[in-house]
């Protein structure tokens, strides 16, 4: 029986997790090196979104994970953290529209919601756009998909936790497992601390794999990086997610937006010490790429510029649920975690409590890999 389980990590994943075991009785203790909500969590462009999602399966553990989030803030007596603004995207070349067509018909044949759109019908959603950067037509768009501020979500879940007894240790790194017998025993870390544990939760995203380390498992990992640029306040009407050639954006809050290109993701730079930065002309190369789209926001200055690195499975799926020969060791970890965490979560959740979620969670086990 499990009485108290310990989550590595306190991003989304591991806030949802807490949330979802102290809802269900657990004792639990949330355990990160650093402060809750400061590492990939920190730095995501946070679209929630089943877009293109293959295999099947992972397509509909997304769509599922949608729902979760707007249950979730449709519960929740105060929501400042979910948007469902949709997200409009097209191409500039014939391959890349290609592409497109092919993505907008298999999620149509999924069942999910996506139209095409003209010129007109698009500045009428983003007035903002400079309608010579639009195609006349194959302009993509997605009704139901959106965004989420991640701190925003990650506080509430974490304070539903802690208000059933949940204990947060930030600051705290882990630096080792207990395992015997086949069990993991305890945690622990670089305080000196050692905490029993009937259960663990590996939620540790980017270093998810030194985790499984301790735990004598290799978990394959290909992360990558990925650069988001905070502008100021600026007073330019933007609703929705674009995904544009060049440049991808979003509201953030206040007037501000939140800018991506992948185009300067493979800039980023890693000191010896693991210190992730980006160089000025790398950054002045989106802001202009954003400033001929929506020629408004050419007064927008850089309030920061964020390097996160992403958690991405060696086959670039989630790793959700038990280990078969460490059945008390549980992963949740993925790319994609601002759309998956509250939904895979509470799945994670429910086994690590006994509950079977094997037809469930069958395509996303460790042994896979």
């Amino acid at each position: 029986m499990v009485e108290h389980a310990v989550v590595i990590g306190a991003g989304v994943y591991g806030a949802a997790v807490a949330a979802s075991l102290a809802r269900r009785g657990a004792r639990v203790t949330v355990v990160d090196a650093g402060a809750p909500a400061g590492g990939t969590s920190y730095a995501t462009f946070s679209w929630i979104n089943s877009c293109g999602k293959e295999p099947r399966s992972y397509h509909d553990l997304s769509v599922a994970s949608m729902d979760a989030h707007r249950r979730l803030a449709a519960e929740a007596s105060r929501n400042d953290w979910f948007h469902e603004g949709g997200n409009l995207e097209w191409a500039e070349d014939d391959v890349q529209r290609d592409a497109l067509r092919d993505k907008v018909a298999r999620v149509l044949d999924y069942g999910y919601e996506a139209r095409w759109l003209d010129r007109a019908e698009t500045l009428r959603l983003e007035p903002g756009i400079d309608p010579a950067r639009l195609p006349a037509d194959e302009i993509a768009y997605f009704p139901r998909e959106g965004w989420i501020e991640p701190a925003r979500l990650i506080d509430h879940l974490l304070s539903s936790a802690v208000s059933r007894g949940a204990e947060l240790v930030p600051d705290d790194a882990v630096t080792g497992l207990d395992v015997t017998g086949g069990v993991v025993r305890a945690v622990r870390l670089a305080s000196g601390r050692s905490l029993p544990a009937d259960a663990v939760v590996n939620c540790a995203g980017p270093q998810a794999a030194r985790i499984a380390r301790f735990a004598g498992l290799i978990l394959p990992m290909r992360n990558t990086y990925g650069v988001l640029i905070h502008t100021a306040p600026v007073a330019v009407p933007v609703s929705r997610v674009v995904h544009a050639p060049h440049v991808h954006l979003r509201p953030n809050g206040a007037g501000r937006l939140l800018l991506h290109s992948p185009e300067i993701d493979g800039a980023v730079q890693v000191s010896d010490t693991g210190e992730m930065s980006i160089g000025p002309s790398a950054v002045d190369t989106v802001l202009k790429a954003a400033h001929t789209l929506y020629p408004g926001t050419r007064a927008a200055t850089v309030e920061s510029v964020r390097v996160g690195e992403r958690p991405i499975p060696g086959d670039g799926l989630p790793v959700l649920g038990r280990v078969a020969e460490l059945p008390n060791f549980h992963f949740a970890v993925s790319h994609s975690g601002a759309t998956l965490s509250v939904h895979a979560g509470d799945l994670v959740a429910a086994e690590v409590l006994g509950e079977d979620q094997g037809d469930t969670l069958a395509a996303f086990r460790f042994e896979r890999l």
